[in-house]
C-alpha cells in the first residue's frame, strides 16, 4: 500500500518571515493570498523525543474543532521529512509576553481574558475535549486583541465514566481530574493579576505540596488593587473541592456568566468577537520575544514547502513503526474542501441494554454494547450479506458475527 494520503493537490505557500515564538513561520497561501501560521516539525526529531503519538493526536483533535477563539487548523500535510500544519495567525502575541512586558495587567483586561477563555474552554469540553495544557504562553491574542487557546499537544478527550489520571501540563498550573482547564484558568487569573502565581516551590515536589494543601494567599492591599467580586471569583476557580470550584458544576459556564464580575459583559458579542478588547496589541511593534531559545523545539530551519515524496507508491509495510504511523495518520487536511469531523469513539458501556443513540454511520441504524462488542444494523440493499465477511482491515473494527434479519427472528 503507498503513501496515497500525500499524493493529493499540493498546498504550497510563500515564506513572509519567522513567527512570534519560534515554533511557527508566517507563510501566504499562494493562491488565497490569506497570511498563516505553518508549524513544521521535523520526523525524526519527533520520533527521538517520542513524540509521535503526541503530534498526531494534536493534529487529529484540530481537524474536529473549529472556534473564533481557538486557533484552527487550515492545512495539514507532510513529506519526506516534515510533518505541516497550517494554523490561524494571531499577531498580537501570548499572554506571557505582555504579562512580562506589563508587570501585571489591568482588572478590566484580566477579566477580558478570562471570559473569552471561559468561552474557549466550554466550546472544547462540549466536544469532550480537555486541554491541560492552559497557561499565559498558550493563550494568543489576534491584532484586535481577542484571546485564543492554543497548543493542543496534550490534549485529549476525556470519558466521563473514566476520569484522567495521567500527569500532564504545566506543573505550576496543575490541577486534577477532568476539571483542571477551569483549575488552571483561575492560576492564569491570579498571576496576570498579581504578577506571580499564587503556589509556588523550589521543586516539583514542593509545587505539588503547595497546590495540594498551601491556602490561597493575596496581597496585603489585594483590595486596593481589584475588586471584592474579582477576589471572589478567583477563588471559586481555585477551589480544590471540585463540586464548587466554578465552572465545574451542573450549569457549567452559566455559573461563570452569572458570576458577579462578569456582569458587564456582553458574553453573545465575545463568541463572535463583537466585542472590542480593553486592549489592542502594538501593531507597529514586535509582540513576541525573538530570544526564544529553540534547543528543546521540534523545529528544523528547512524551506517551508513540501518537497516531493522521494517514492510516493512506497510500501508503507518497509517503514518503521513511527514512520508508518505517520504516513497513515497524519493525512492531508484543507479546510477549504474538507468538512471537519471527529476521530474519538467514546468507550462503551459494559452493558447488554440497546442505545438509543445513533450511530454516525451513514448505513448504520443503531447499535447495542454485547460483551464489549458493538452490535450494528446495517442496509443490505446495495450489499449482498455474504459481503460484510470482507470487511476486514486492520485500521478498522474487526468483524466478529453477521447475521440477518431473518437469522435472529427464527
Amino acid at each position: 500500500m503507498g503513501s496515497g494520503c500525500c499524493k493529493e493537490e499540493e498546498i504550497d505557500f510563500d515564506a513572509e518571515g519567522k513567527g512570534a515564538f519560534g515554533k511557527v513561520r508566517v507563510v501566504q497561501h499562494k493562491k488565497s493570498k490569506v497570511i498563516y501560521a505553518l508549524k513544521y516539525i521535523n520526523k525524526a526529531k519527533c520520533i527521538k523525543m517520542r513524540a509521535v503519538e503526541n503530534i498526531i493526536q494534536e493534529r487529529r483533535l484540530l481537524e474536529e474543532i473549529e472556534y473564533p477563539l481557538v486557533c484552527n487548523l487550515r492545512y495539514a500535510f507532510q513529506d519526506d521529512e516534515n510533518l505541516f500544519m497550517v494554523l490561524d495567525l494571531m499577531l498580537g502575541g501570548d499572554l506571557r509576553f505582555h504579562l512580562e512586558r506589563q508587570a501585571c495587567m489591568k482588572e478590566d483586561v484580566v477579566k477580558f481574558y478570562v471570559a473569552e477563555v471561559s468561552l474557549g474552554l466550554n466550546y472544547l469540553h462540549a466536544k469532550k475535549i480537555v486541554h491541560r495544557d492552559l497557561k499565559p504562553d498558550n493563550v494568543l491574542l489576534d491584532e484586535k486583541g481577542h484571546a485564543h487557546l492554543t497548543d493542543f499537544n496534550i490534549a485529549v478527550h476525556f470519558n466521563e465514566r473514566k476520569p484522567l489520571t495521567s500527569v500532564a501540563g504545566s506543573m505550576a498550573y496543575m490541577g486534577y481530574l477532568d476539571s483542571v482547564d477551569w483549575w488552571s484558568l483561575g492560576v492564569i487569573m491570579y498571576e496576570l493579576l498579581f504578577s506571580k502565581r499564587p503556589f509556588r516551590g523550589k521543586s516539583n515536589a514542593q509545587l505539588t505540596q503547595a497546590i495540594l494543601h498551601e491556602p490561597l494567599q493575596f496581597p496585603d492591599n489585594v483590595y486596593d488593587m481589584v475588586s471584592r467580586e474579582c477576589i471572589d471569583c478567583l477563588k471559586r476557580f481555585c477551589e480544590r473541592d471540585i463540586s464548587k470550584r466554578l465552572g465545574c458544576g451542573p450549569n457549567g459556564i452559566e455559573d461563570i456568566k452569572r458570576h458577579p464580575w462578569f456582569k458587564d459583559i456582553e458574553w453573545d458579542k465575545l463568541d463572535t468577537k463583537q466585542a472590542k478588547a480593553p486592549f489592542i496589541p502594538d501593531s507597529k511593534r514586535a509582540n513576541f520575544d525573538a530570544t526564544h531559545e529553540l534547543e528543546e523545539l521540534l523545529l528544523e530551519d528547512n524551506p517551508l514547502k513540501a518537497k516531493k515524496r522521494a517514492n510516493p507508491n512506497q510500501d508503507l509495510s518497509e517503514l518503521s513503526k513511527e514512520m508508518r504511523m505517520m504516513e497513515e495518520k497524519f493525512l492531508i487536511y484543507d479546510f477549504t474542501k474538507m468538512a471537519r469531523r471527529s476521530y474519538f469513539i467514546n468507550p462503551p458501556e459494559r452493558s447488554t441494554r440497546r442505545r438509543s443513540e445513533r450511530s454516525s454511520g451513514s448505513t448504520t441504524v443503531d447499535r447495542m454494547m454485547m460483551n464489549n462488542y458493538s452490535a450494528a444494523t446495517i442496509q443490505l440493499d446495495n450489499m449482498d450479506s455474504t459481503d460484510t465477511s470482507n470487511l476486514q482491515h486492520p485500521s478498522m473494527v474487526k468483524l466478529q458475527h453477521a447475521r440477518t434479519e431473518s437469522d435472529l427472528t427464527a
